[in-house]
């Protein structure tokens, strides 16, 4: 019979035998759970890649599912379970802590499939979340701009971005901001500031996010020295961002631009009040689409007796805001306008370039050669030459 300390000291060892057997059998389970994991992770990632195992908005039976800012694990596993994906939270934000997920989930929305598994589910929440890329040409109107990204994919309300493009409150951190002018008849606030170029943006961003990515963008764009010099010449960057609008509006040419800029302002600034109309076709045809009809090459009297502040044939001065979004040569060529031009008039030579006059007997001249070259086009688009075949004379 054993004595009572030998028991003791047996048992003690017998645990201490348990235990490092435990200790052994957890580490070696614990390395193939980890080996294993990192080869299941391997062949998501590989399926990623090959689109085998893609979900995305164009995936049958896929639930978009939105990670917020800010949000932990214990967020987005009660989020999961709302909306059905999973039936336990406490295993998910278990599991996420022994995978090394927790922290690497992505903010934005992803797309996910019922019967996926909690791995699967993680895996795909750590991925890059689903975005589009939009790109707005220069010149591009705010309205224009809704339509590229509703076509995109964005589910945005448009009665709330428009409550944000006329909420300038929500967005004095920009300089530019303080100098617009809310001008009555002014359309959108903003308009003018949403910067031409391309965007990437996840597709349930919402309309302030919209706005102030856009916004942000504008804000590098706009340099300290732009500022300077609009005060230079008597101006606020609004009244230059509204100028520059018209500019896009009437040419793409960069010289063009500058040769146009200083048309306007000789005109504003000349002695003769009768000047001081811009007459820009421009402006009348953004009228136009205000009142939901296309833009016009050849206005009718009816269109330029539009009764409006944006027609600069019956207001004086600049309209009461911006037409549409400016690139950078037209914000350049309305701070700086040719130095050595006394041009009081330009139009449209009809083959895509820009005649300009100093007298009105000269500008007729220019419309009439716009007006023959136009309609020698027209002419010409409604009478292609007949094609021939290889070998006769055409």
């Amino acid at each position: 019979m054993l004595s009572k300390k030998l028991k003791v000291v047996f048992n003690i060892f017998i645990v201490l035998v348990l235990v490092v057997a435990c200790a052994i059998m957890g580490v070696y389970v614990g390395y193939n759970y980890v080996i294993s994991q990192e080869e299941r992770f391997t062949a998501l990632e590989s399926g990623i890649e090959d689109g085998s195992f893609k979900v995305d908005m164009n995936t049958e039976g896929a639930i978009p599912f939105v990670i917020n800012t800010g949000d932990m694990t214990s967020d987005i596993a009660d989020s999961l379970y709302e909306v059905g994906l999973i039936d336990n939270t406490f295993m998910f934000s278990l599991l996420s802590k022994v995978n090394g997920f927790d922290g690497a989930y992505q903010a934005g929305t992803h797309f996910l499939l019922p019967g996926l598994d909690y791995d699967e589910i993680m895996f795909l929440l750590t991925q890059k979340s689903e975005s589009v890329t939009v790109t707005f040409p220069e010149g591009i109107t705010y309205e224009e701009i809704k339509v590229k990204l509703h076509e995109a994919g964005l589910t945005f309300s448009d009665e709330d971005l428009d409550e944000c493009m006329d909420s300038p409150n929500l967005f004095t951190d920009y300089s530019f901001v303080s100098q617009i002018e809310l001008t009555e008849g002014r359309d959108h606030v903003l308009s003018g500031y949403l910067f031409p170029d391309t965007y990437e943006f996840d597709i349930n961003a919402s309309a302030e996010t919209i706005i102030s990515t856009m916004l942000n963008n504008t804000e590098r764009k706009l340099y300290d020295e732009y500022y300077e010099r609009a005060a230079s010449l008597g101006m606020t960057m609004d009244q230059i961002i509204t100028l520059a609008s018209i500019i896009q509006a009437e040419s793409s040419n960069m010289t063009d631009m500058m040769y146009i800029s200083s048309v306007f302002r000789n005109r504003m600034n000349s002695s003769d009040e009768s000047m001081h109309y811009l007459g820009s076709d421009a402006t009348v045809n953004y009228i136009r689409r205000m009142n939901g009809l296309d833009p016009d090459i050849i206005l009718s009297a009816d269109d330029i007796s539009l009764d409006s502040p944006y027609n600069t044939y019956l207001y004086q001065g600049l309209p009461p805001g911006p037409i549409c979004m400016p690139g950078v040569d037209a914000i350049q060529a309305a701070l700086y306008p040719e130095p050595n031009s006394n041009y009081l008039y330009f139009c449209a030579d009809g083959n895509g370039g820009t005649l300009f006059a100093v007298t009105l007997a000269d500008h007729e001249n220019n419309v009439a050669i716009f007006q023959a070259n136009y309609q020698a086009a027209l002419e010409a688009a409604a009478n292609p030459p007949e094609e021939t075949t290889e070998g006769e004379p055409a």
